[in-house]
């Protein structure tokens, strides 16, 4: 189906160019989401006379979207989160979840403006993009921890590996303690005291 683009869409094209999509994509989302017109001559003429506008108002938005992003680029959202002792999330951190954490913090962000490279598993510190306007985007981090205190540690640089091996060694290091005052006693003679 050939369309004319009301907006910048991603790996598609700029504003008023005329391309070509598949009809379910044109049906389904472009033209409902009022990011394109079918292309034909009445649509043609009448993006012709309204793209002064269109244009002006892509602007303000840009510029809009801007201040918003540099508030918004490099914060650190906290995501609590239940998990296994080895890191990983019983489910996972969605786009909604994320959208929820940022709009805790103060900003207007919705779900579908968030962008996941791949699914949130387990804890730690994970990038997300944030697309405030076909031409702006932000990038923020969820620290997704199990508790407030986790978090903390996690974005002072600890890992729950390594919190996990830290906690291990100093068990063990207290059982050895323990075992060499057993056999320090078992070793004590009250006749040596004497």
């Amino acid at each position: 189906m050939q369309i004319i683009l009301l907006q910048r869409v991603a790996k598609l094209g700029q504003m008023g160019e005329v391309v070509s999509v598949k009809d379910g994509y044109a049906r389904n989302y472009l033209l409902p989401q009022g990011k394109a017109l079918r292309a034909n001559e009445n649509n043609i003429k009448s993006f012709e006379a309204k793209k002064t506008q269109l244009e002006a108002h892509n602007l303000d938005t840009k510029k809009e979207a801007e201040v918003v992003g540099a508030k918004l680029d490099g914060q650190i959202f906290v995501v609590i989160r239940s998990a296994s002792d080895a890191g990983a999330l019983y489910g996972s951190v969605t786009t909604r979840d994320a959208a929820e954490a940022a709009t805790e913090a103060g900003f207007t962000v919705n779900r579908g403006q968030v962008v996941l490279d791949r699914p949130i598993k387990e804890l730690g510190l994970h990038t997300v993009s944030v697309v405030l306007h076909p031409e702006v985007t932000a990038k923020v981090t969820l620290n997704v921890a199990r508790s407030t205190q986790e978090a903390e540690l996690q974005a002072a640089g600890k890992s729950i590996q390594e919190l996990a091996a830290e906690a291990e060694a100093a068990a063990e290091f207290e059982i050895a303690e323990l075992f060499d005052d057993i056999g320090a006693a078992n070793d004590f003679d009250p006749r040596d005291a004497r």
